[in-house]
């Protein structure tokens, strides 16, 4: 198995694109990037931590590969977009691919310069590549808050503009 970490504003909207595929076996919430050790969504959330809502992936690799990982997580996020993502402003949530080791490196530079040649956006794409440090996952309530509640994840996906905003730039397969 392997991880890939991915941040892309709220974590709410994440897990869900990655989480029923055949070779991800586990996705969770949880804050990565920052200076805070054991982080809550509340020091978070004032945003002087450093951390940025993210998402860790557990993958086996021969069965789903990381390149496919980052094709998923392209299509969920405003890659144009440094100041946050849709409805969630702020630092902690920018767009970051994490890295775990120096082919997932090679493999998310390769992709963003891809997307950035495609056309597809008219802005620069400002998604930035780290290595991936500390993950700690988010609380027990934020974890599968698509299924857990459900009613609210839909209400506040439905007005945060993500999914016009997806429609907008990707074709529906």
């Amino acid at each position: 198995m392997e991880k890939a970490t991915f941040a892309g504003g709220c974590f709410w909207c994440m897990v869900k694109p990655f989480d029923s595929w055949d070779g991800i076996e586990k996705v969770t919430s949880g804050y990565t990037g920052g200076h805070v050790e054991n982080p809550t969504y509340e020091d978070v959330k004032k945003g002087n931590s450093g951390h940025v809502e993210a998402v860790e992936i557990l993958f086996n690799p021969e069965i789903f590969s990381y390149e496919k990982l980052l094709e998923i997580y392209w299509m969920q996020i405003d890659p144009t977009d440094a100041g946050g993502q849709f409805h969630d402003r702020g630092e902690s949530y920018k767009t970051i691919i994490f890295t775990h080791n120096s082919a997932q490196h090679e493999a998310a530079l390769l992709s963003k310069q891809k997307l950035a040649e495609s056309g597809r956006f008219k802005k620069p794409i400002v998604t930035e590549i780290r290595q991936a440090t500390a993950f700690w996952p988010a609380e027990e309530h934020h974890q599968d808050y698509y299924k857990k509640e459900e009613a609210h994840y839909k209400e506040d996906r439905a007005k945060s503009g993500r999914d016009e905003f997806l429609n907008n730039h990707w074709d529906k397969n």
